[in-house]
C-alpha cells in the first residue's frame, strides 16, 4: 500500500521493488539536502549546483539511464521516478540533473566519438565535470530549424560563431554540447568552456527556475579541431531525439512538483479552521481535491505507460509529445489550484505550492511549448505538417 494518500489507485504495487528502492533513495536525498535550503536558495537566485551534482553522482543518478563509461544503467522507469522525486523537491534541482544526464551526457554517449566519451562522460557522471546542451538562441527556441550559429571549415579545424540562450548549467559547465549550422547542414559539437572565444554569462532577474543556473553562451570565431565535432551527429534529428530523451524525464518531474503541493494542500486543509471546521470540510475544497487528485494519478499511469515502453524500445516522439504535453499542463493547474486553498499562505515561501506553479510556468515552455507538443500529435493524426 502506498504511504502517499493521493494514490488512490495503489499505484506503487505497478513498481518493482528495485524501482521502489531507487525511489527511496532519491527520496531520501531530497528530503536531506534539497527541502531544508530550497526556499532559501529560490529566494536569493543561488544554488550549489557544483555540490549537488557531486552529491547526485555519488548516488549514480547522472546520466543514470545510461549503461558504460561509469554510468548506473538503470531502467527508463526508474529514471523517471528519479525526476519525480527530485522535482517535488524543486523543478530547478531535477533540471540539473536531467540537462547533464538527458541532453548533454546522452548526445555525447548517443552521437561523440570514441575519444569524446572517454573524456567526458565519467566525469560527467561523478559530477566533477558539469557539462551543458546549447540548442535555443535569442531569436530561435522552438524552430531550431532557423538557428543562428554557424560553424565553418578553415583546414582541419572548425570555426564556430554564434549565440545560445537560455541554457541550463552554461556558466558554470565544463563542456557544452553546441549545435551549429555548417554547409552540410546541422552538427553538434563538444565544446569545453575554457576554449578561447567561449563566453558564458548567467541570467538574473527570472521570476521562476530561480534554484537553477541560466545562462546565456557566446561563440566569437572559436577554434576547435576535427575531433570536438560528434561525429555520428547528423541533421536536426540528432539534437531533437535528445529533447525527446529529456522530455520522458518531464513527463514524470511535472508529477513530482504537483505531488509536493497536493501533499502540502490536503495536510493544510484537515489543519487549517474556517467557519469553526477544517477546510477540508468543506465541500467545494473536496471537489478541488479530488479532481486535481484524479488528474494526478492519470498522469502517473501516462509516465509509467511510456515509461514501460521506452525499457522496451518502443518509445516514439509524439507519445513522449503526449505525455509532456498533459503532465506539465495539469501539473500547473493543481499547483494553481492548490494556491487557492492555500489562500494568502499560499504566495508564502513558507510553503511550496506558489514556487512549484512558479517553476511550472517554465517547464510548460521549455524543451517544447505546450502547442509545439499539439502541432507533433497533430502531424501524427492527419499527416500534415502545421509547424509553418
Amino acid at each position: 500500500m502506498s504511504s502517499s494518500p493521493i494514490d488512490l489507485l495503489d499505484l506503487d504495487s505497478l513498481l518493482t521493488d528495485e524501482e521502489r528502492q531507487i525511489r527511496a533513495v532519491v527520496r531520501q536525498v531530497v528530503d536531506d539536502r534539497v527541502r531544508p535550503h530550497v526556499a532559501g536558495w529560490y529566494e536569493a537566485g543561488q544554488v550549489p549546483a557544483r555540490e549537488l551534482a557531486r552529491e547526485f553522482g555519488k548516488l549514480g543518478l547522472l546520466g543514470m539511464h545510461l549503461s558504460g563509461y561509469g554510468c548506473a544503467g538503470s531502467s527508463a522507469v526508474a529514471y523517471g521516478l528519479a525526476c519525480l522525486e527530485l522535482e517535488a523537491g524543486d523543478s530547478g534541482v531535477r533540471s540539473l540533473v536531467s540537462v547533464q544526464g538527458s541532453l548533454a551526457m546522452y548526445a555525447i554517449w548517443r552521437y561523440g566519438s570514441e575519444e569524446q566519451k572517454q573524456r567526458w562522460l565519467p566525469a560527467m557522471a561523478t559530477g566533477e565535470a558539469i557539462g551543458c546542451f546549447g540548442l535555443t538562441e535569442p531569436e530561435h527556441g522552438s524552430d531550431p530549424a532557423s538557428m543562428a550559429t554557424r560553424a565553418r571549415r578553415d583546414g582541419d579545424d572548425w570555426v564556430l560563431t554564434g549565440s545560445k540562450m537560455w541554457i541550463t548549467n552554461a556558466s558554470i559547465a565544463d563542456v557544452a554540447v553546441i549545435w551549429a549550422r555548417t554547409d552540410d547542414g546541422v552538427r553538434g559539437f563538444a565544446v569545453p568552456m575554457d576554449t578561447p572565444g567561449v563566453t558564458a554569462r548567467e541570467i538574473g532577474r527570472k521570476m521562476s527556475l530561480r534554484a537553477s543556473v541560466t545562462g546565456e553562451i557566446s561563440l566569437d570565431d572559436v577554434r576547435l579541431p576535427a575531433a570536438a565535432r560528434l561525429p555520428d551527429a547528423i541533421g536536426l534529428k540528432a539534437p531533437l531525439s535528445c529533447l525527446t530523451e529529456a522530455r520522458h524525464g518531464i513527463v514524470w518531474g511535472a508529477l513530482g512538483a504537483a505531488r509536493d503541493c497536493l501533499e502540502t494542500t490536503l495536510a493544510y486543509a484537515r489543519t487549517r479552521t474556517q467557519f469553526g471546521r477544517p477546510l477540508a470540510g468543506f465541500q467545494l475544497t473536496q471537489a478541488k481535491l479530488a479532481d486535481l487528485t484524479v488528474e494526478w494519478n492519470k498522469g502517473y499511469l501516462l509516465a509509467l505507460r511510456l515509461g514501460r515502453l521506452a525499457d522496451a524500445g518502443q518509445l516514439r516522439p509524439e507519445q513522449v509529445s503526449v505525455g509532456k504535453l498533459n503532465n506539465v499542463r495539469e501539473a500547473l493547474a493543481i499547483a494553481r489550484q492548490c494556491r487557492t486553498i492555500l489562500g494568502a499562505n499560499g504566495v508564502s515561501g513558507d510553503y511550496p505550492v506558489m514556487r512549484h506553479a512558479n517553476n511550472l510556468e517554465s517547464v510548460l515552455t521549455y524543451e517544447g511549448t505546450s502547442e509545439i507538443h499539439q502541432l507533433v500529435i497533430g502531424q501524427k493524426l492527419t499527416g500534415v505538417a502545421a509547424f509553418t
